[in-house]
């Protein structure tokens, strides 16, 4: 079993991922989806924290093994990535999706040397638009952004456009691929579900509406 299956099991187990595609779930920017994906969830379970840990700190190591420093992508992206910061023992700083309203207005918060290493961590990609936001604000900080790191993927054929657009290598831990595949051989999903599933994947922003 690859290390896609065994995260997607994990996360499956305990709920944080959930399918439905008779009921489909409803997003923030208003697309159906068959798939509901929870990463904060895990944060109460210790074994798979520690699993996430190991393995984003593995991905860092194996893929961008020059990194200076880690970057989580608030909000979900900022526990993860300071696990992984600690494991490796580098240092962390987080971003967020706007500069602050009050005090220093700060965006980037924590200390970034200009010329910096950094490697981004997220929680999930649907488009990668809010990671790619966070690339953006590091690079006119002066940081350089050596790749990005990710609990799971839809997979979707738009977020590969625009990371190799924007020149950011990504990795994941797990995605949707894995996820169907458990789901099969759980029983979680059937036959007529499986096709409903690769359509939405294929055309997200107009599956169902």
């Amino acid at each position: 079993m690859s290390n896609a299956t065994i995260f997607a099991e994990k996360l499956l187990q305990i709920k944080a991922l959930k399918l439905n595609a008779d009921e489909p779930f409803t997003w923030a920017s208003g697309w159906k989806s068959p798939v509901y994906c929870d990463n904060r969830k895990l944060l109460s379970f210790p074994h798979v924290r520690d699993y996430v840990k190991s393995e984003l700190a593995n991905l860092i190591l194996e893929k961008f093994g020059d990194a200076e420093s880690i970057a989580g992508v608030a909000t979900a992206g900022i526990p993860h990535g300071a696990l992984a910061a600690d494991l490796l023992r580098l240092p962390f700083i987080y971003v967020r999706s706007k500069p602050k309203g009050h005090g220093l207005g700060n965006q980037i918060e924590g200390v970034l040397e200009p010329g910096q290493k950094v490697v981004v961590v997220e929680d999930l990609i649907s488009t990668g638009k809010s990671s790619l936001e966070a690339v953006e604000a590091i690079r006119q900080a002066g940081g350089e952004v050596i790749g990005l790191v990710a609990l799971f993927t839809y997979g979707f054929a738009a977020a590969d456009i625009a990371f190799s657009e924007a020149g950011v290598p990504f990795h994941t831990i797990s995605n949707y691929n894995a996820l169907v595949e458990v789901g099969m051989k759980q029983n979680i999903i059937t036959e007529s579900q499986l096709s409903q599933l690769m359509e939405w994947r294929e055309s997200p922003s107009t599956w169902r509406q």
